[in-house]
C-alpha cells in the first residue's frame, strides 16, 4: 500500500491539533512556490529591445508573436513552425511568420525573439505522478538504486550493499549528535542487500532510524523508532494478512503491515516544514524539466491539505497545471458502494475546472487499482515468480468489477493502476463484460502503468477500445535486477510493449509516477526510445519507439488521456499558451542523448518563466 494514499494518512493529517494544523498551513504560505520560482525566474518579460512593435503609439500589444528557430506544434497538419502568436493565454495562430502576420490581419502586435535561436515544443505534462508521496521522498536523505538530480542538489545512485551502507553511516554520522528523527529513502535489497532492525541499531542505539523502501510500500525502523512510534509485538499479531506483513524481529513493516505504523509515523514524518520544503522543491523539479501540467490520479483530499495545494501549487508564481482524479479505492471503501458515486461527485466539486485556476478535479474521472507495486514485485504474475513469491490484488478482481460497473454506467473514463499479465487479464475481462452489458464508444478506459503483458493482451485493449499511459522507466531501471530475480529476463524485457500499443494503433502516453521515477518527460521520452539499461544492453529492442511517437507520449497523448487534447498538448489556435522551450531539438540530437537536451523554461498561460540557474 502506499503510504500516504491510506485511510490512516487522512486521519493524521485530520489528527493536527489547531495549532499544528494553524503552523503547518502558515509554514506552507510562508514557503510558497511563488517564492521558490516566480521570484527567480519569472515570470519574465521579453528585453524590450529586442521587441519589435508594430502597431504605433501602442505602450502594450495585446498580440505577442514568439518567434523561434523551430516550433514542434504536435499537429498532424501543420507539424512545424517558426513563429506563434498568444493572446492573453491563448494561441491565435501558429506558422511562419509571415503566415502568422497574414492570419493576424489588422490587429496591433509586437514580435518578442526571445526563443529566435531555440526550439520551442506544447509544454510538456507528466500524465500520472504524486506530489505529496514526491514531496515527503524527496525531502528526506535520498539513497536509491538511480541518480535523483533536485533543485540545488543532487544524489548520485547507489548500485551496491557496500556503497548503500557506507552512504547511510555518513548521512547518519553527519548529525550523529541529533536526537530528532532520521529518514532515507530509495532502499531496494536486490541492489543494496539484506536490511534488518539490527544493522540500524548499529548506526544508533538512540535515535529513530526509519528506512523508506523504494517502492514507498516498506519501512525498516531500528529499536528507538519502534519504540517512538509506541509499537509492541503484541499489537501487530492476531490482525489477519496485516499481521503476515510484519517481520517484527526485524524491524521490518509492509504493504497492509504499514497500518500498524502510519498513524504515529505521519507525526514525524509529514511535519508542516518537511512537506512545504517537499512541495516547494517539487514544483522547482517539475519547472526545471518542462513541466507545464501533471495529474494526480487518486488524490489525497483533505481540507486541510488542499489548503496547502492551494498555497503552494496553486501560487501565482507556480508555472503549471495541478489536476486531479477522484480516489474511487478511498472513498467507496469509507461510504460504501450505494454511497460512492455521490461521495465522489462531492470531492471533484471541491475544485472544479475553471477558466484562470490551477488547480482542479477532472469531472467524470475516476481512479481505481487492480493489482500490487511492480517495485515491491507484488504485481500478479500469470506464470508466477521464479522464486516462488506471490503477487498481491490491490482490488480483488469482484470488488473491482463492482466497482468498475457502477463508475461506467455512470458514464466515467476510468483509470485503473495494473502491472502483472494477470492482473491486466483480470481487467480486460471486466472491461469486455461491462462493454457488453453497456457499450460505450469512446469510452478511453487507461490502462495505467501497463508494466507486464502479453502480445495477445495488446490486441484486446485496441479491440476494446482502451488506452494506455505507461512508465517507460520500468525496462530501464529493473529488466537487468528483476531478470536475475523474480521474472526473469524474457518477461523483463518485454515490460512496457510501446512498440506493439502503438503497432496496434493504440493511444500511448507517458508517465512517471514519481517518486517511482523520474519526473522528466525528456528522459521519459528517451527511455521509450532507447530502453538502455545500466548495463549499457537494450531490454526489448522490437520495444522501442521513435522520438517523435515518445515527444506526443508527453504532450499531446497525454493530454487525450485526460480528455484535454482541445485545450493543452499541442500548440494550434484556440489552445492555451503553454510552451517549453529547449535549448537543442531533440529531433536533431543523437537519440541516446534525448533526455539530455537542455531545457531553457516554459511558457505558461502566454508568460516566459525561464529555468533558474544555479
Amino acid at each position: 500500500m502506499c503510504i500516504v494514499c491510506s485511510p490512516e494518512f487522512s486521519n493524521a493529517i485530520r489528527a493536527l491539533s489547531f495549532k499544528s494544523r494553524r503552523q503547518f498551513l502558515c509554514a506552507a504560505a510562508a514557503a510558497t512556490a511563488g517564492a521558490l520560482v516566480a521570484e527567480t525566474v519569472g515570470p519574465a518579460l521579453a528585453d524590450g529591445s529586442i521587441d519589435e512593435t508594430l502597431a504605433s503609439g501602442l505602450a502594450t500589444a495585446p498580440i505577442t508573436i514568439f518567434v523561434a528557430r523551430k516550433i514542434v506544434t504536435m499537429e498532424r497538419d501543420n507539424p512545424t513552425a517558426t513563429a506563434v502568436a498568444v493572446k492573453g493565454d491563448r494561441i491565435v495562430a501558429a506558422g511562419s511568420l509571415d503566415e502568422v502576420k497574414a492570419a493576424l490581419g489588422a490587429q496591433p502586435y509586437r514580435i518578442d525573439r526571445t526563443f529566435a535561436d531555440k526550439v520551442v515544443l506544447p509544454g510538456l505534462i507528466d500524465q500520472h505522478l504524486h506530489p505529496v508521496l514526491g514531496a515527503l521522498t524527496l525531502a528526506v536523505e535520498v539513497i536509491a538504486p538511480e541518480d535523483w538530480m533536485l533543485p540545488g542538489k543532487s544524489s548520485r545512485a547507489a548500485m551496491t550493499p557496500e556503497d548503500y551502507r557506507a552512504r547511510l553511516k555518513s548521512a547518519v554520522d553527519a548529525s550523529k549528535d541529533s536526537n530528532d528523527w532520521f529518514f532515507t529513502w530509495g532502499y531496494h535489497g536486490l541492489w543494496h542487500g539484506p536490511l534488518s532492525r539490527a544493522d540500524l541499531n548499529k548506526l544508533s542505539a538512540t535515535r529513530p532510524i526509519a528506512v523508506w523502501q523504494r517502492s514507498c510500500h516498506e519501512f525498516y525502523l531500528n529499536d528507538a523508532a519502534i519504540a517512538a512510534l509506541g509499537v509492541t509485538e503484541e499489537a501487530t499479531r492476531g490482525k489477519g494478512e496485516w499481521s503476515e506483513q510484519v517481520d517484527f524481529a526485524n524491524g521490518h513493516f509492509w504493504e497492509g503491515g504499514l497500518n500498524f505504523i502510519i498513524g504515529p509515523m505521519m507525526k514525524v514524518l509529514a511535519t508542516p516544514d518537511r512537506l512545504s520544503f517537499g512541495l516547494n522543491q517539487m514544483v522547482a523539479y517539475l519547472h526545471a524539466n518542462g513541466v507545464t501540467a501533471y495529474n494526480e490520479p487518486g488524490a489525497l483530499y483533505t481540507p486541510d491539505m488542499w489548503t496547502l495545494y492551494e498555497q503552494i501549487l496553486g501560487a501565482p508564481g507556480t508555472p503549471m497545471y495541478a489536476t486531479f482524479l477522484a480516489d474511487g479505492r478511498g472513498i467507496l471503501d469509507r461510504v460504501g458502494l450505494d454511497k460512492g458515486l455521490a461521495a465522489v461527485e462531492q470531492q471533484i466539486a471541491v475544485a472544479p475546472a475553471a477558466p484562470g485556476k490551477k488547480l482542479m478535479f477532472f469531472p467524470g474521472q475516476i481512479k481505481l487499482f487492480a493489482d500490487g507495486a511492480i517495485i515491491s514485485q507484488l504485481m500478479q504474475m500469470k506464470d508466477g515468480y521464479l522464486d516462488g513469491h506471490k503477487g498481491e490484488w490491490i482490488i480483488p478482481p469482484d470488488e473491482l468489477e463492482k466497482r468498475m460497473r457502477l463508475f461506467w454506467n455512470a458514464g466515467y473514463q476510468i483509470h485503473i493502476h495494473v502491472n502483472g499479465d494477470l492482473g491486466l487479464e483480470a481487467l480486460l475481462d471486466i472491461i469486455e463484460k461491462l462493454m457488453s452489458e453497456n457499450p460505450r464508444a469512446d469510452h478511453r478506459t487507461v490502462i495505467v502503468h501497463f508494466a507486464n503483458s502479453t502480445e495477445e493482451q495488446v490486441g484486446r485493449i485496441a479491440r476494446l477500445g482502451a488506452i494506455v499511459s505507461a512508465n517507460p522507466y520500468y525496462p530501464v531501471g529493473f529488466a537487468d535486477k528483476y531478470g536475475e530475480v523474480g521474472l526473469g529476463p524474457q518477461r523483463t524485457d518485454a515490460m512496457v510493449r510501446a512498440g506493439s500499443v502503438l503497432k496496434h494503433d493504440i493511444p500511448l502516453s507517458y508517465h512517471s509516477d514519481l517518486p517511482m521515477g523520474p519526473a522528466a518527460p525528456l528522459a521519459l521520452a528517451s527511455f521509450g526510445v532507447n530502453r538502455i539499461t545500466p548495463s549499457s544492453r537494450v531490454a526489448g529492442p522490437e520495444q522501442r519507439i521513435s522520438v517523435d511517437d515518445a515527444l506526443r507520449a508527453v504532450t499531446i497523448e497525454a493530454a487525450f488521456s485526460w480528455r484535454q487534447e482541445d485545450k493543452i498538448g499541442s500548440i494550434a489556435p484556440g489552445k492555451i499558451a503553454n510552451f517549453t522551450v529547449l535549448e537543442e531539438d531533440p529531433y536533431a540530437v543523437d537519440a541516446t542523448k534525448l533526455k539530455d537536451v537542455p531545457v531553457w523554461g516554459t511558457v505558461f498561460e502566454g508568460a516566459i518563466y525561464p529555468v533558474a540557474r544555479r
